[in-house]
């Protein structure tokens, strides 16, 4: 691996698939990475809608959702790992007297940029109680790449990389978000060609 790209840092940036990537599970996704180092990298695909409702995934864990805003949400396909387990990305929340960095749920890796990726279920139980994040993405499953993977298939042109949008996550209609997360690179999905040289 080249030292250029040993000491990159995607961590808070945008995964964009290329049109030549065709894994079921990555074409046309956009993912969040929330963690990136020499070790691997992990994060949430957040433009593949699941087939299960958010007020679907509290009923089958058995809490209310008293949530208006967040009825009619989809729980997204996050990625081909741990395709049974939650993950929710959402705004920072702090305890009141806690030190700033602090996060209030028991299982919370806060991603330097400003967004939290929680697993443990209290975030959930603070969500039914009319609580919580006040923008949260749920996704079921993760990406992730072991040492030197997603350096490699970035190599490879597989992805385009560009600085997170929260707009994007929270703001954007899911099947807008590729086309949008394009946009921050000005580019729009037409431009990229699936044969190199044929743009």
């Amino acid at each position: 691996m080249s030292a250029d790209f040993a000491s990159i840092n995607l961590t808070h940036h945008f995964l964009i698939a290329m049109p030549s990537l065709e894994d079921a599970s990555f074409a046309k996704s956009v993912i969040y990475l929330c963690e990136h180092n020499e070790r691997g990298a992990m994060g949430l695909i957040i433009n593949k809608p699941g087939d299960m409702s958010l007020r679907h995934l509290f009923d089958k864990v058995e809490l209310p959702l008293r949530r208006e805003d967040l009825m009619q949400s989809n729980v997204l396909h996050g990625g081909p790992v741990q395709t049974e387990r939650g993950f929710v990305l959402h705004d920072p929340v702090v305890a009141e007297n806690a030190a700033k960095d602090t996060p209030i749920y028991a299982s919370t890796l806060s991603v330097p940029g400003g967004l939290a990726m929680t697993t443990s279920r209290d975030v959930l139980e603070a969500l039914s109680g009319g609580a919580g994040p006040r923008r949260v993405l749920v996704t079921l499953g993760y990406a992730a790449w072991g040492q030197g993977q997603l350096e490699s298939e970035i190599g490879e042109n597989s992805w385009l990389t560009v600085q997170a949008d929260l707009d994007v996550i929270f703001d954007t209609p899911i099947q807008e978000r590729y086309a949008r997360a394009l946009s921050l690179l000005g580019l729009q999905p037409w431009m990229l060609s699936t044969e190199a040289g044929h743009a």
